[in-house]
């Protein structure tokens, strides 16, 4: 019982990374590589991530070879296991809030973060974005892959619906916005909207978890799924949520860049 009650009180993705699940972010590993794409890293950019998580996307973004790689998280211990994953000499990490990162101005040419404004109250979503553009030099890029409600028109009733079932299944307190809604965050703190990119939330569908994970990975994960009915049960729940919202939520990459003083 007493294990039971724990799982049932861990945030998704907590409960997903305990099953195995290394690839976390909504639209997958697909639109994580999309968003690298888009923000076309190389040798002479000064990196900077929001909330590296398990080191993924920096891995990916190290492979260019910037000419430094900074990862900010508030949390100590995903500190240190991003460090651990993560093999570049140019690799730095801050303990530190996203909002606040105690970088210099205009430090960065790319800056990025996944899966982390969503679970951000709507002034602290500005103010992550605001501290982005502060960190970046005039032109430089800013990208984000996050939670997306669909379509740009969806009535306040579903939307509603949508943030008490994530935070009632999910045990997050998720925010996520229509691309509209996420575009318009960005212009208001001095950005251009480069480049919007979406794919379907299907974070728990065998197809996406085959396509993010492997197949010995895929395998793993269902071993450790059968094998513990609270776990099964907590990542049940989540699947039907993400299943009833399917037509409500999306997963959006969006690269915009900072506007140069006129």
């Amino acid at each position: 019982m007493a294990i039971e009650e724990k799982l049932n009180e861990k945030q998704g993705h907590w409960i997903l990374a305990k099953a195995g699940k290394k690839v976390l972010r909504p639209g997958g590993r697909e639109l994580t590589m999309r968003l690298m794409n888009n923000m076309d890293i190389n040798p002479s950019d000064d990196v900077v991530e929001f909330a590296p998580g398990l080191g993924f996307t920096a891995n990916v973004a190290c492979a260019k070879k910037p000419n430094s790689y900074t990862g900010v998280d508030n949390n100590k211990q995903a500190s240190e296991l991003a460090s651990k994953n993560v093999n570049y000499h140019k690799m730095s990490m801050i303990i530190a809030d996203a909002s606040n990162t105690t970088l210099p101005d205009n430090y960065a040419t790319k800056v990025y973060g996944e899966a982390m404004l969503t679970m951000q109250t709507l002034e602290h979503k500005k103010e992550i974005i605001r501290e982005a553009a502060r960190i970046l030099k005039p032109g430089g890029f800013y990208g984000i892959h996050e939670l997306g409600l669909q379509p740009d028109d969806i009535s306040e009733e579903i939307k509603q619906s949508v943030y008490k079932d994530l935070s009632a299944n999910i045990r997050v307190h998720a925010r996520p916005l229509t691309a509209k809604e996420w575009c318009q965050l960005l212009t208001d703190e001095g950005f251009e909207i480069v480049k919007i990119d979406s794919n379907p939330m299907a974070l728990l569908e065998p197809k996406r978890v085959l396509q993010d994970e492997g197949l010995f990975r895929t395998l793993k994960i269902m071993f450790n799924v059968l094998s513990n009915g609270d776990l099964r049960k907590r990542i049940l729940q989540m699947r039907r949520t993400f299943s009833k919202h399917k037509e409500d939520i999306n997963a959006v990459a969006i690269v915009a860049r900072k506007k140069t003083a006129i």
